[in-house]
C-alpha cells in the first residue's frame, strides 16, 4: 500500500513537470525599456534573414538573426540612429540584407522586372490572337470552291428574298 501510494506522488509529480514545459509564455523583450525594443523592432522590421532569406530577422528564430538584433540593439544604445544602422549591415552584408532592397540600377530587374514581363506576356498574347483571327478568316474563304461560293450566294439571296414576303 505504501508502494502504491509512491508511485501515485511519482505520477502526480511527473505530470507536473509536463505541464509546466507544455505552457509557453510569450518571451520577455531583451531590453527593459519597452521604448527602445519598438526601436530595435522597427529596425529588425527592415533586415532580411541571412539564414532564413524570406523573413525580417524580428520575424526569425535563427541565432544569426538574434545575433543581429543583438547588435542591433547595442547600436541604439551606442546612440546610432536606424539610416546609420541600416548603412553599418548593408556595408558588412550587401543590399541583400535589406528586406526592401532600393531602386537603384543594380535593382532595376528587381524592382522593374515583373512589369516588363506583364507587358511582354500582353504583347505576345494580342499578337497571337490577332493572327489566329486573320488565319482562321483566310482559311475559311480558302475553303470554299467557286461553284460552293455561288450556291451559298443564291442560298443567302433565296433566304433573303423569304424574309421580305
Amino acid at each position: 500500500m505504501c508502494f502504491m501510494r509512491l508511485i501515485q506522488v511519482l505520477s502526480a509529480g511527473l505530470l507536473l513537470l509536463l505541464a509546466a514545459s507544455v505552457v509557453a509564455n510569450e518571451a520577455a523583450p531583451m531590453a527593459k525599456d519597452p521604448v527602445l525594443e519598438a526601436r530595435v523592432m522597427a529596425i529588425s522590421d527592415e533586415l532580411r534573414c541571412l539564414v532564413c532569406q524570406n523573413q525580417t530577422i524580428a520575424d526569425s528564430d535563427a541565432e544569426l538573426a538574434v545575433d543581429l538584433r543583438n547588435q542591433v540593439r547595442e547600436m541604439i544604445v551606442a546612440g546610432k540612429n536606424e539610416d546609420e544602422i541600416i548603412d553599418y549591415m548593408v556595408v558588412r552584408y550587401g543590399d541583400f540584407i535589406r528586406y526592401r532592397p532600393p531602386v537603384q540600377p543594380t535593382t532595376y530587374v528587381l524592382w522593374f522586372g515583373p512589369f516588363i514581363l506583364f507587358a511582354v506576356g500582353l504583347g505576345v498574347l494580342i499578337l497571337n490572337i490577332r493572327s489566329r483571327r486573320r488565319n482562321t478568316s483566310e482559311t475559311d474563304e480558302e475553303q470554299l470552291s467557286t461553284d460552293e461560293r455561288e450556291r451559298v450566294q443564291t442560298l443567302l439571296k433565296q433566304t433573303s428574298g423569304d424574309e421580305n414576303k
